[in-house]
């Protein structure tokens, strides 16, 4: 582990902020200065906000992206590895029911890869990995870099958050751009994601790249600009990277919330309900992070490395390794069903016609989960676990009056009759079935 040169040249976060409004690219040693600034205090939260919309509003060049990206990796300890195995890692740019995370990171440390995934919490309407896995009692997700060093020793996957000593420039960044809308800047979005992944001393990366209702990134046109910014960014500061563009115009597991997202990753490892989105999306995500490391001939053999892995329960005994290595229940693959919170208020939300299923604003999805209390209206909100929703039909299945589209899962009966009357303009019932979209619709490499 190493850590950040000291550096030098003066500079005022005022003028940095004000070339970024204007449009002026900013002066060599700007942006190094700016990312130390956000990670010791010196650069205060108004700054950091003005600089976060600056960027939005304006963009920076290619350049000046991989600059921003590589100031906030330098901003904190560079992790460097010995270990019998290539490192690994993969994210998504999120979305409602993603929680391949959770599968995807045993399922490699069970094909012989190291996994040492620093992920984040719920940005805006999307779910935040982080945040799923701490529905699992006594779980953390905040530990050290040696802690995480022996763990990785131990059972090759970790999922953490980003500690103050790892990109703390972005763990400031992060939180404050969701607070201040500047969240769907493709400047922000890149550098977020990859100076967490390039101070994690990784060999390779895959990319889950999400678009449609779902996503921040609402057409493909869009998902594969934000694609081509992450794979040339990320291989221009060495990291073997490739990206899938991936559908998210429904959600991809049949849950949206924490502890339920949960519940479809343990029926999915342990084989008692396999979601098929899941499994597709974990399969041939896993394919090209293994085929990256050399530990596949290429994708397709690595997406069958992937399914035997899950399909052998191997994937789960690697999952509970990593639950009980980070302070969660040494019994959670047998007994995860007892060990989940379940809220209170349950509740089915009925179809009013007869029909199928064209459309889902899947954003709404989400930010109905967020006003259940399943993710933040402000920085400092406390997630409720147990709430979202749970049984969501999906796009094209046929539906009669009455049949549940969806169960709410609430704290109170307020709760839940307000996320029922959200429910109702989510959904869009017509006479004749939609053709379902591909579950993956290119690859940036």
């Amino acid at each position: 582990m190493s850590m950040p040169a000291e550096s030098a040249p003066a500079f005022e976060a005022r003028a940095i902020i004000a070339d970024l409004r204007a449009g002026v690219p900013p002066k060599p040693g700007a942006l190094d200065w700016f990312a130390r600034g956000l990670a010791s205090g010196e650069v205060s939260d108004a700054q950091a906000g003005a600089f976060a919309m600056a960027i939005c509003l304006n963009g920076l060049a290619d350049t000046g992206r991989l600059a921003l990206t590589r100031a906030m990796q330098n901003s904190g300890m560079q992790l460097e590895w010995d270990l019998p195995g290539p490192v690994l890692d993969k994210h998504s740019t999120g979305g409602i029911g993603d929680c391949v995370s959770l599968l995807l990171a045993p399922a490699l440390a069970a094909c012989g890869a190291y996994v040492p995934m620093i992920s984040g919490r719920g940005l805006g309407f999307t779910g935040g990995t982080l945040d799923k896995l701490e529905s699992i009692p006594g779980l953390r997700t905040d530990v050290t870099p040696g802690q995480l060093r022996d763990q990785l020793a131990r059972t090759r996957c970790a999922i953490i958050a980003a500690s103050k000593q790892i990109a703390p420039a972005d763990r400031r960044l992060y939180a404050i751009r969701d607070v201040t809308s500047t969240v769907d800047s493709i400047d922000l979005i890149t550098a977020s994601i990859l100076s967490k992944k390039l101070a994690a001393g990784l060999e390779g990366l895959v990319l889950d790249v999400k678009c449609g209702s779902g996503a921040f990134m609402k057409t493909e046109a869009e998902a594969r600009v934000l694609a081509q910014a992450l794979v040339a960014t990320a291989q221009g500061a060495g990291c073997m990277t490739t990206a899938l563009i991936t559908d998210m115009s429904q959600p991809l597991a049949n849950a949206a919330g924490n502890a339920l997202e949960v519940i479809a990753v343990m029926e999915t490892l342990t084989g008692m309900s396999v979601d098929p989105s899941l499994w597709d999306l974990t399969a041939a995500l896993g394919g090209e992070a293994l085929a990256l490391g050399g530990l596949a001939s290429d994708a397709a053999d690595g997406a069958a490395r992937i399914e035997q892995a899950l399909e052998s329960g191997a994937a789960a005994e690697y999952f509970g390794r990593m639950i009980a290595a980070q302070g969660g229940p040494a019994d959670f693959v047998d007994r995860w069903p007892d060990r989940l919170p379940a809220a209170p208020v349950m509740i089915d939300f009925p179809s009013p016609l007869n029909g199928f299923i064209t459309a889902i604003d899947t954003e709404a999805l989400g930010n109905i989960v967020v006003h259940l209390g399943g993710g933040r209206l402000r920085e400092t909100d406390r997630i409720n676990p147990s709430v979202g929703l749970s049984d969501l039909v999906g796009l094209g299945q046929a539906v009669e009056p009455g049949q549940p589209l969806a169960r709410v899962h609430a704290a109170t009966q307020a709760q839940a009759d307000a996320a029922l009357k959200q429910l109702a303009a989510a959904y869009t019932i017509g006479e004749s079935a939609a053709e379902e979209p591909p579950l993956i619709l290119g690859k940036i490499t």
